[in-house]
């Protein structure tokens, strides 16, 4: 076997042993059985490769088992964890973490406390406003997250760092922001927002505020709702998949102007990077980012299937920092799956939509075959988790996804025009509004339609009889395309 293949392996191995831990609990007893059959195939591996191989993969499938019950271990004995039990009210001090989120007349503070290692959720009114990197005092009664029979709050939290939350507690404001390069980047945030504010209206700049900064304040439940019907709420979320697909669209937008493929990706590179900077570096961006690029590096090397190792051992590499994120964090899972789609469906995909016209100012073949790709693998798990299906997805994607590398690009500038020379800021002002207007006008055309979706939960044997024939399918694709130059 070749290293290449080793580190693949040990990988899978490793994420496969924090998968099981994390939806089995596997008993203490198992170590003893692993450890046991390792020191068999330790003495037998002397004489065999193939076993040493075995065993260093095995190895790696007991690790992942290890670093995720000593990562729940930590949770449990995290000393903020355990104020969660006291009665009586408790002063904390810290810095506003993360950029406040208003809901209705509330906002949500994230408070990471100066004198322990965790994170306080904080629920109070909409005023006085907080920023990011406040100083504040909090004096309340902490909590431990609620736990609901649909959802693992506390493990949602937890993955982030969030042990305890706090409602209305008394806050007191002790020191303003302290200049950063993150403060900084939160800065030109803020004002991109005020400034958009002033020349685009409603309902577009909810759309303009959820598509660049993944901020769903401004979008009434009306218009969640249509988003929801026809399958396009996930060009409102800094999502792994809305991230993959942008990554792959960019490079095909960026090649339009003639630069080499070589170059494209690297300028492709630069532009997700640099988007995933201008909407403040939160961490789900930021993993997606990291998987898309990985992904776009495979095509610099000239091999789609060369792009699955990569990205299994980025994926590797952050669960071991954070073991929570596979089961908890569905942004991880979606851009790991939108990754495995574009990989081994996107080339099947662009075959057989051949009759589909394909010009360089408006691919629509390579739009519909990245589209299909990612969401045939990603589908199952929204059903899953929102259960509902959308009818007319496929359609109004069709229609929606291939502007969104052109629309991203001009809101960007359009930012920091209005911000650095409001003239010309007011100037692509109207560009930007017509494309936010096309945008809405085709999610409200399409919600209208009859049976715009189906609404059922799926089990989880469901959806793992699901993947199971995704992998039977997604390996059959891959036989018939090593042999498609020999038999066309």
């Amino acid at each position: 076997m070749k290293p290449s293949q080793l580190v693949f392996y040990s990988s899978l191995a490793f994420i496969t042993g924090i998968f099981l831990d994390s939806f089995f609990s596997l008993p203490k007893f198992f170590f003893l059985f692993l450890s046991l059959f390792g020191f068999l195939f330790l003495f037998l591996s002397f004489k065999e490769k193939k076993i040493l191989f075995f065993l260093i993969v095995f190895s790696f499938f007991f690790l992942g088992i290890l670093r995720h019950q000593q990562y729940q271990t930590k949770i449990s004995s995290n000393p903020l964890k355990k104020l969660n039990h006291s009665e009586e009210k408790i002063e904390l001090v810290g810095q506003v973490d993360e950029e406040p989120k208003v809901e209705g007349k509330t906002t949500k503070l994230v408070v990471k406390v100066d004198k322990f290692q965790g994170k306080v959720l904080v629920t109070t009114r909409r005023y006085p406003e907080y920023r990011f990197g406040d100083k504040v005092k909090i004096f309340g009664n902490l909590k431990e997250p609620p736990s609901f029979p649909e959802f693992n709050y506390a493990d949602f939290l937890a993955k982030e760092g969030i042990f305890s939350v706090v409602d209305f507690p008394k806050i007191e404001k002790v020191g303003e922001r302290k200049s950063s390069f993150r403060g900084l980047l939160f800065s030109f945030k803020e004002k991109f927002k005020e400034k958009s504010e002033e020349f685009i209206p409603p309902p577009q700049i909810g759309i303009l505020e959820a598509l660049i900064f993944g901020d769903e304040t401004k979008i009434s439940k009306e218009w969640k709702e249509k988003l929801n019907l026809t399958g396009t709420r996930h060009i409102t979320a800094v999502s792994g998949m809305n991230i993959t697909i942008l990554c792959y669209l960019i490079l095909n937008f960026v090649l339009i102007f003639g630069f080499w493929r070589r170059e494209a990706i690297f300028i492709s590179l630069f532009l997700i990077f640099l988007y995933v900077l201008m909407i403040g570096m939160p961490p789900s961006a930021l993993r997606a980012a990291i998987m898309g690029s990985l992904f776009l590096l495979a095509q610099y090397f000239g091999r789609f299937s060369f792009g699955v190792r990569p990205v299994v051992f980025a994926a590797a590499f952050m669960l071991f920092l954070n073991p929570l994120l596979l089961k908890s964090d569905l942004g991880f899972q979606l851009s790991f799956l939108a990754i495995l789609g574009l990989v081994y469906f996107q080339e099947y995909f662009f075959d057989l939509l051949k009759k589909i016209p394909n010009p360089s100012f408006f691919p629509a073949r390579n739009t519909l075959a990245a589209t299909f790709s990612a969401q045939i693998f990603t589908l199952p798990l929204l059903v899953y988790n929102f259960g509902k299906m959308p009818l007319y997805s496929p359609l109004s994607n069709l229609f929606i996804v291939p502007f969104l590398p052109h629309l991203t690009i001009l809101i960007f500038f359009f930012g920091l025009l209005v911000i650095l020379f409001y003239p010309l800021g007011f100037l692509f002002s109207f560009p930007v509004y017509l494309f936010l207007s096309y945008l809405t006008f085709l999610i409200e055309l399409f919600s209208k339609l009859p049976f715009s979706s189906l609404s059922f939960k799926i089990s989880p044997i469901f959806l793992f009889l699901s993947y199971l024939l995704l992998v039977f399918f997604a390996w059959k694709v891959r036989e018939r395309q090593k042999t498609k130059f020999l038999f066309p």
